[in-house]
């Protein structure tokens, strides 16, 4: 019986999909990430790959497995894998979009919120026994009704951060894309603008964009000293969107009032990272798709887009098509 490597445990469900499509499954159950070099050895002996996690898909990798026939990301992002490379040894790459458009903006909805009211902090501030004197003019955050929101990255999951934003407090939304969303514009009154005016008019940025060349580090010093002084920056996309120590450093500086972060840079974050003390910072560790019924469902999806790979199908969630017509 041919075999399956999955890089993490993965629900029953999707397990037993494989498994009565006629492949054994291997699962790599420790509780650190494969090196590149651990995870070809792994792959040896296997047909193909469902990927959970960080693990870096380059041309080494696809020349050193060219037994792997096809491989199943349980992710959107695909910024690990050169898609290219895998292209050129006709591998064909999946992802599993949609499904976890919902729980991703409402994490990203949730730092904006623990943000304005400063919720992370001062939960600390009661476990240090520092709530005692009642003082009317401490631990004030700010209202974010009708205020601007301005999203980088206005696709799947931005529009879903938008919709909460409007109907919920009346916020103003500005996107830059690198291209227009008529169906944001025609349902949220969205106003397309340029990546500088994003800047200059958001009271909270929120980036929800995709991680490329075009992308990495945009925000950075000088980004951020583009920004209104009372603006909150949200990042549930990828950490390398941001540069860390410009965000750091513009927070202390009061350059912008606070951020929210579910996606750090790197990653891992190191526990004494300055912006886990600072008041006006709140900081997940990367759980936009952590619910049950999310997390199901993208493990499933990943095994249907595998198994159809491996009856000679397309994949459902193909990233690039175009890898069925290489020779």
């Amino acid at each position: 019986m041919e075999k399956v490597l999955v890089t993490r445990r993965i629900s029953d469900n999707a397990i037993k999909l494989i498994n009565d499509a006629g492949f054994d499954v291997t699962v790599y159950t420790e509780s650190k990430d494969l090196s590149q070099q651990q995870l070809i050895e792994m792959c040896k002996g296997h047909c193909a790959l469902l990927s959970v996690g960080p693990n870096q898909l380059d041309a080494n990798f696809f020349k050193s497995c060219p037994q792997i026939g096809a491989i199943a990301l349980m992710s959107v992002g695909y910024d690990k894998v050169d898609i290219a490379a895998a292209n050129k040894f006709g591998v064909p790459i999946s992802n599993t979009p949609e499904v976890l458009n919902e729980a991703t903006a409402d994490i990203a909805f949730l730092l904006m919120l623990s943000v304005a009211r400063k919720a992370f902090y001062m939960h600390k501030t009661i476990e240090r026994g520092e709530w005692t004197f009642f003082d009317p003019l401490k631990n004030l955050g700010q209202e974010i009704y009708g205020k601007t929101l301005g999203v980088f990255g206005l696709g799947r999951i931005g529009f879903e951060m938008a919709k909460k934003a409007k109907y919920a407090y009346g916020m103003n939304i500005i996107y830059h894309n690198r291209s227009r969303n008529n169906n944001a514009e025609e349902k949220l009154q969205a106003k397309y603008v340029s990546f500088d005016e994003l800047l200059e008019k958001s009271d909270v940025l929120s980036v929800h964009a995709n991680l490329s060349d075009e992308t990495k580090g945009i925000f950075d010093k000088s980004a951020f000293e583009k920004m209104k002084s009372n603006a909150i920056f949200i990042n549930a996309a990828r950490g390398a969107i941001h540069n860390e120590i410009d965000l750091i450093d513009a927070l202390q500086n009061k350059i912008i009032w606070g951020a929210g972060l579910d996606v750090t840079n790197p990653e891992p974050m190191k526990k004494d990272n300055p912006l886990l003390q600072m008041e006006n910072v709140c900081v997940l560790p990367h759980i936009g798709s952590a619910t049950e019924e999310t997390r199901e469902k993208m493990a499933v999806m990943a095994a249907e887009n595998l198994v159809a790979a491996l009856s000679g199908k397309q994949m459902p969630q193909i990233i690039d098509p175009s890898v069925y017509s290489k020779p």
